[in-house]
């Protein structure tokens, strides 16, 4: 067979392969061109809120529905033309204009919720982690001494001064120093949330005066007392007045 015979026919299929895909491409596009309303956006994709987004209750109305906080996210239903469109949550329904929302077809936002679905879930085990090696730090003091007004558990420290010295040096976090201050920062969580790593408090007279680390399993490690030092007790052992987050996870 002669070298034209050869380079003619590798021709011929090289062109083959290239027709193909620009007919599957041809085809892609017309299924989206057909979603497509007068404002060239394609109605049945996803609108996500990156930022915020002031939902209206018509495109030439003052009137706001709602307005949308970051990561909310809506079925577009119409395209109204000049950046418009209507969008819907099944509770929500409106008009939103396109600059304050990213547009996702309906193979990117099934990505999109994957990924973030993946990183959720790589965020919550190094939150996890992180919470254990706190509780971990804070374990090795059992035993050690309670000393009133002690900042430090290697020599002695009381309550405020333990916890203290805990998140300073395994989480990096900054605390006030009495437990009636720290009872005050971070965000406060519900019985049913608490998580190995946050701070309990508990109060006499209405006023808080102690405070213990959770560890999970229904327990808490804390300086006691005098009597007992640091030692591991039931997190109900008082009555708890604030549980509280100040890892900010």
């Amino acid at each position: 067979m002669s070298k034209f015979r050869v380079w003619y026919r590798i021709g011929i299929m090289a062109l083959s392969i290239l027709t193909a895909a620009a007919a599957a491409s041809v085809a892609e596009a017309a299924e989206y061109e057909s979603l497509k309303g007068p404002g060239g956006l394609a109605s049945g994709c996803t609108a996500y809120v990156t930022g915020s987004a002031d939902i209206y209750v018509s495109m030439d109305s003052y009137d706001i529905v709602k307005t949308a906080s970051a990561g909310e996210s809506y079925t577009i239903v119409s395209d109204e033309g000049g950046g418009w469109m209507g969008v819907t949550n099944g509770a929500v329904t409106g008009f939103v204009s396109q600059d304050q929302v990213e547009i996702y077809t309906a193979d990117e936002w099934a990505a999109f919720q994957q990924d973030a679905e993946a990183q959720a879930q790589i965020a919550a085990a190094a939150s996890n982690e992180r919470r254990q090696q706190i509780v971990n730090f804070a374990l090795q003091f059992v035993g050690y001494p309670y000393v009133w007004g002690g900042t430090n558990p290697y020599t002695g420290a009381d309550c405020s001064g333990f916890v203290r010295y805990i998140m300073q040096n395994a989480a990096g976090v900054w605390l006030e120093r009495t437990s009636c201050s720290q009872a005050c920062q971070g965000a406060s969580v519900g019985a049913d949330q608490i998580r190995p790593g946050d701070l309990v408090f508990y109060a006499k007279g209405g006023q808080v005066n102690h405070v213990a680390l959770y560890i999970g399993d229904g327990q808490v490690v804390h300086a006691s007392s005098e009597k007992s030092g640091v030692k591991v007790s039931r997190w109900t052992y008082r009555q708890p007045v604030r549980i509280a987050n100040v890892l900010g996870d």
